[in-house]
């Protein structure tokens, strides 16, 4: 069976992960999270905790994850302890909150500057889904969900977006859990067995599994196609493009 045909099987709702799945903003949250982290870590000059932040870091601790919780873990992985504070700390705070928000002036400054533009690929499959009738759906973790799909002109094609803002509001647990794709299909009004998660993360492929959907569709952006495999998808594509017919 091909690719097309394994995902067509069960394919009544698209649940799309956004950054590395439909837009490379997942480069700019990297280099803000280790612009952030290495100049936190180069303030606690003589701890045994300060090797510089790499991109290893970002793939074991921080990605897919709710912004504070990926700073909780990183910090962890060093065997540092800071308050957690509120998500009304300013980015000068040493809290977990203030230094998620101090990233995410960073991640802002680059997008308003530079725009992004989708991935090609995913582009053509959203495409071909709507030909086909398919409900769409994307399931972030990052709270700049909506600003990123505007700038990259996909905003007007989803109807459903289930990000870091909703999930706050509503106290879904952030991925692995399954609670924030489990919401989007509910959203659409179709069963999980019918809906397909599309992810580039660990923590993401490890929610599809965790949620028992239909089919969890693996996105090789640097992760490694076993490592999604290991944690939970089905199958792995480096392109959406590669499950057209």
């Amino acid at each position: 069976m091909s690719a097309n045909e394994t995902l067509m099987r069960v394919c009544d709702a698209a649940l799309f992960d956004l950054d590395g799945v439909l837009t490379p903003t997942a480069e700019v949250h990297m280099h803000a999270w280790a612009r952030m982290f290495n100049e936190y870590l180069a303030t606690r000059e003589g701890s045994a905790d300060n090797e510089p932040y790499t991109d290893a870091d970002y793939f074991a601790h921080v990605d897919g994850k709710p912004r504070y919780d990926g700073v909780r873990d990183f910090l962890a992985s060093r065997g540092i302890e800071l308050p957690w504070g509120d998500p009304s700390d300013p980015p000068a705070a040493e809290t977990v909150c203030g230094l998620g928000n101090r990233k995410n002036v960073s991640f802002a400054a680059v997008l308003a500057s530079d725009g992004v533009t989708p991935y090609p690929g995913s582009v053509r499959l959203l495409d071909y889904l709507a030909t086909r009738g398919v409900a769409v759906a994307v399931v972030s973790s990052s709270q700049n969900a909506d600003a990123v799909l505007t700038a990259a002109g996909l905003r007007d094609r989803f109807e459903v977006v289930v990000d870091g803002r909703l999930a706050h509001a509503e106290r879904l647990p952030g991925k692995p859990a399954p609670d924030t794709y489990l919401r989007a299909a509910q959203a659409l009004g179709v069963p999980k067995e019918r809906a397909v998660v599309f992810e580039d993360a660990v923590s993401g492929t490890e929610a599809g599994r965790a949620g028992h959907f239909g089919l969890v569709v693996g996105v090789d952006r640097g992760v490694g196609a076993q490592a999604l495999l290991d944690s939970g998808a089905d199958l792995v594509v480096s392109d959406l493009a590669e499950l057209l017919p």
